[in-house]
């Protein structure tokens, strides 16, 4: 089976780093599934996980927004936030779950309901993928 290489990077440093046989993605404009010698893209992505699939496992990356980079042999991910499922501290990603619902509870003027919004989006996608749902 061919493969492709895939990189998955932040602003503080490599996240992942492996070949495998398919990725898939939530970009902006939809769900995109890469396979070795896809056409040359670039595409933004929202808060999500990225699957890629290796034989017959599936490991899990939760991103929230970036760019994929999509070249025949190569597929870097640059994310502002991102973290293999393994990683993911659960009791972290409920409490800011926690903080984000209770703020966007709040009907006071000094809340940020977009941050506040953003951030729910952002735990609920760790959590997920820490249940593997996707």
């Amino acid at each position: 089976m061919k493969t492709v290489l895939v990189n998955v990077v932040t602003p503080d440093g490599p996240v992942y780093d492996a070949d495998v046989e398919m990725v898939s993605v939530k970009a902006q404009s939809g769900e995109l599934g890469i396979l070795p010698g896809h056409i040359p893209m670039v595409a933004p992505l929202r808060i999500g996980a990225v699957r890629l699939n290796k034989g017959s496992s599936t490991e899990l990356v939760a991103v929230s927004g970036g760019f994929i980079e999509v070249r025949p042999d190569k597929v870097t991910i640059l994310a502002q936030a991102a973290e293999v499922s393994q990683s993911i501290d659960v009791t972290r990603a409920e409490a800011a779950k926690t903080r984000a619902e209770k703020r966007l509870s709040q009907q006071t003027d000094d809340v940020d309901f977009k941050r506040a919004e953003l951030a729910l989006r952002r735990a609920m996608n760790r959590l997920n993928v820490t249940q593997n749902k996707y």
